[in-house]
């Protein structure tokens, strides 16, 4: 059994299912962080691990993840924390120090890298001292000055390990940018990846929270992202509706749907990258798209008017792709 907390993202549940384990949803508090009470009161002999994401998709940090990690630690689990949401923490909080034994340090948003193009699945998996003994070959072990390249289980004689990994490795070329961004920015520098990125966002939940439904709102200050929902959308009107319309002000939409503990969930993570004039500028088009929304204007269940392409079936686009151009008949 692996427990997942409903403020995870759904990548953690979806790993765990894959592996073949039974998978449990641990429910959030009204202010969306993880139900210490309940998660302690299901661990138990049957229950393998722990997946947190930290900061949470709600764009929370999980204050009591030390103790959670203490509690699932006492009770013979281990903890698995997403790194995706990394870049509100890097620089300022070591995840070592949080009881974490993996963690996969997602190269996007972090790092430099975009979502998509190797971004998302691309990263390094590191793990605690409990776990070491574990990791696959090949590794890069450092004796005194020199390092060297174990290939061979046979020569290391670690017994525990999975054996030697024969799939593919990752994204080189994704791994060689954010080493040059993380050797260019230096220690200092990270720290103000993390300040800016959190600034941002919070800039934007704080200029539409008066607009848009903030559910976590009077939760703190958020960490990478803003959340909104769609509450109080007039006539039948939908975040798909909102999203839409953005893109006729020029703006790909933002994440929609997720995290599901909201209803009509719109998660914006602006990044450190945004100065406060490119805010300004989404903003003021995201509260242009929301007064209409709140006011029922029905035109935006045609939108996009400007895009070359109008409203797509996203579904059937992802079951049933197009794959190849085949010219019209004359």
């Amino acid at each position: 059994m692996v427990l997942c907390p409903e403020s995870a993202h759904g990548t953690n549940p979806a790993t765990a299912a894959f592996a073949n384990y039974r998978v449990e949803d641990i429910p959030a508090t009204a202010e969306g962080r993880v139900d210490l009470a309940a998660l302690k009161a299901r661990l138990g002999p049957d229950v393998a691990a722990v997946m947190i994401t930290n900061p949470n998709t709600c764009g929370l940090f999980e204050r009591d993840f030390r103790e959670i990690a203490d509690a699932v630690h006492a009770a013979g689990a281990f903890v698995y924390c997403d790194g995706a949401n990394f870049n509100a923490i890097v620089g300022k909080v070591r995840p070592g120090d949080l009881g974490v034994d993996a963690m996969h340090i997602n190269l996007h948003k972090t790092f430099s890298t975009p979502h998509g193009g190797g971004g998302p699945g691309s990263g390094p998996v590191v793990l605690s001292e409990a776990l070491k003994d574990f990791a696959p070959l090949p590794f890069v072990r450092k004796t005194g000055e020199t390092y060297e390249l174990v290939e061979q289980e046979e020569r290391d004689g670690r017994g525990p390990s999975f054996g030697r990994m024969a799939a593919f490795h990752g994204q080189m070329g994704m791994f060689t940018r954010a080493l040059t961004y993380i050797l260019s920015h230096g220690a200092d520098g990270l720290q103000q990846v993390a300040e800016d990125a959190v600034l941002n966002a919070n800039y934007i939940l704080r200029s539409c929270e008066d607009l848009l439904h903030a559910p976590f709102g009077a939760s703190g200050p958020c960490m990478h992202e803003a959340l909104f929902g769609d509450k109080d959308f007039g006539d039948g009107l939908s975040t798909l509706d909102l999203a839409k319309s953005l893109i006729d002000e020029g703006y790909h939409p933002m994440t929609m749907y997720f995290p599901l503990v909201v209803h009509g969930a719109m998660l914006v993570e602006p990044t450190e990258t945004e100065s406060k004039v490119s805010l300004d500028q989404f903003i003021a088009a995201l509260r242009g798209v929301a007064e209409r929304a709140k006011a029922g204007d029905q035109s935006m269940k045609q939108a996009p008017y400007y895009a070359p392409r109008r409203r797509l079936d996203e579904t059937l686009a992802a079951r049933k792709p197009v794959l190849a151009w085949t010219p019209a008949e004359e």
